[in-house]
C-alpha cells in the first residue's frame, strides 16, 4: 500500500480504497470457501463482493472517472478500467460455482481484481490530486453520493 502522495487522506479516495478492501476481502473469503468445498458460503461471499463492487463502480464511473475522462491522457487509462468492470460484472452475473471451470475463473478473477485495483490506487487516484480542482472534486463526490444513497463518507482519522 503506497503512502507517498497523500491521496488516501482525501475522503473520496479513502472511501474508494475502503470499498476495494471490502470487495477483496469478500473475494478472498469466497476463494477460501471454494477451497473447503463450501459452495453456499462461496456464493454468499461472491454476492457480497458483487454488491460492494456495483455501487463502487457506479460511483467511480459517474464521479471520479467521468471528471477525469475529460482529459485524453486519463481517458486512455479509464476506458480499459471500465471495460474490466463490465467484464467482471458479466461473469459474476452468470457464475456457476458447481462448474469447476467457473471455480477456477473465480480464483483468477479475484487475483485479477488486485491488479485492477493497483491500476486505480497507484495510478489514477494519485493523479486525481493534481488533475482535479474544487468543482471537479464536488462532481466526483456527487457521483459517489448518488451511488451510495443514505451513506456517509468515512470520517477523517483524527
Amino acid at each position: 500500500m503506497c503512502q507517498y502522495c497523500g491521496c488516501r487522506d482525501m475522503p473520496l479516495i479513502r472511501d474508494y480504497i475502503a470499498e476495494h478492501e471490502r470487495a477483496v476481502d469478500h473475494g478472498r473469503e469466497a476463494v477460501r470457501a471454494l477451497d473447503r468445498g463450501e459452495l453456499d458460503v462461496a456464493r454468499q461471499r461472491l454476492a457480497a463482493m458483487f454488491e460492494e463492487l456495483r455501487s463502487h463502480w457506479q460511483g467511480e464511473e459517474n464521479g471520479l472517472f467521468a471528471v477525469m475522462h475529460r482529459e485524453e491522457l486519463y481517458a486512455e487509462h479509464i476506458d480499459p478500467l471500465v471495460a474490466e468492470h463490465r467484464e467482471l460484472a458479466a461473469f459474476l452475473e452468470v457464475v456457476d460455482l458447481s462448474d469447476p471451470e467457473d471455480q477456477k475463473r473465480v480464483r483468477a478473477e479475484v487475483e485479477e481484481l488486485y491488479v485492477h485495483i493497483a491500476k486505480e490506487e497507484d495510478g489514477l487516484f494519485p493523479a486525481s490530486l493534481t488533475a482535479l480542482d474544487g468543482v471537479d472534486w464536488d462532481a466526483a463526490m456527487a457521483g459517489w453520493r448518488e451511488a451510495h444513497p443514505g451513506r456517509e463518507m468515512i470520517q477523517g482519522r483524527g
